[in-house]
């Protein structure tokens, strides 16, 4: 009788407790604003519905941005900066589900690209591999974080 009370106690005891899930965010909670509002509140508004915290392709971005090299040339690492700095306002407005905002860093993004795609010729070829792989593996993951959010 002792036993299976013991049992019984231990099986409750085991059955309530609760997993956490894992959190996979590309980007950490300290980025976060106070104010963006609650998932609740995402959900009800028009605009972009997209989970950037468990997205794939916003997690290489901002891999991407962390590992991104530094170049001798100071007006090509200028212009990366305001690269990587409208990239990461592209996650933030995606999170913050503000369409606007996301358009708009677009718009800065591929003028940065533009800049350093002019930029680039005065690179040696390794350089310009590095430099290549990394706008390319950015374009990529940009299309398809767009793709997924026209596809919702």
């Amino acid at each position: 009788m002792k036993r299976i009370f013991f049992f019984g106690v231990l099986f409750i005891i085991i059955s309530s407790c609760a997993t956490e899930k894992p959190n996979f965010s590309p980007l950490s909670t300290s980025f976060y604003s106070e104010a963006k509002g609650s998932d609740s509140d995402k959900k009800s508004k028009n605009g972009i519905d997209i989970n950037i915290k468990e997205n794939v392709n916003a997690s290489e971005i901002s891999n991407l941005i962390a590992t991104f090299p530094q170049f001798k040339n100071t007006a090509l690492n200028t212009e990366i900066t305001a690269l990587k700095y409208s990239l990461q306002n592209y996650l933030y407005a995606i999170d913050a589900n503000n369409p606007s905002g996301k358009n708009r860093t677009i718009k800065d993004f591929e003028k940065s690209y533009k800049k350093i795609q002019k930029l680039r010729q005065n690179l040696n070829k390794d350089d310009n591999e590095v430099l290549n792989r990394y706008l390319v593996r950015l374009k990529t993951n940009i299309s398809a974080i767009e793709d997924s959010i026209k596809g919702n």
